[in-house]
């Protein structure tokens, strides 16, 4: 397997994974159909307009069959003003989970970023994605920040 960067042809299979980001519990207050069209409202502008700080690769098993993508933003750290890389998006094609992939998705960015002189690695990831979750934590991901909202 190997991961590149994304060309035109790879849109209408990023867009397809969206739902990968929602089938899990989602917080309360976040209806799954409008967490799902948020992500896939960031996943088309992304993927169309290539901001300078966007950056999509795709995992191809040896066949060339596309087994996942990955997102990477190169974002200011509001604490000490470096660069960070962030993993916007992650995720790995249904039948193709359970094999290493994301795992191998996370050691990419790590080495993106370090190649982008990155001073850290970060993400965002939902509660109730424990599977994800999990994955990071035995990957030696930390939590940092914990954000909280209530519904108004």
């Amino acid at each position: 397997m190997h991961i590149r960067p994304i060309t035109s042809s790879d849109h209408t299979f990023i867009l397809g994974l969206a739902n990968r980001f929602t089938d899990f519990p989602l917080p309360p207050g976040r209806p799954r159909d409008v967490v799902e069209a948020g992500i896939l409202r960031d996943l088309e502008r992304h993927v169309e307009e290539r901001p300078a700080n966007s950056f999509f690769f795709i995992l191809e098993e040896d066949d060339g069959t596309r087994a996942g993508f990955i997102h990477l933003l190169m974002m200011e750290d509001f604490f000490s003003g470096g660069r960070n890389c962030h993993v916007s998006d992650l995720a790995v094609a249904q039948g193709h989970e359970g094999r290493g992939h994301a795992r191998r998705l996370l050691a990419f960015a790590e080495e993106f970023g370090r190649e982008q002189r990155c001073e850290r690695l970060t993400l965002a990831v939902f509660p109730g994605n424990e599977r994800a979750r999990k994955l990071y934590e035995t990957a030696g991901w930390n939590y940092e920040l914990l954000r909280m909202s209530r519904p108004l």
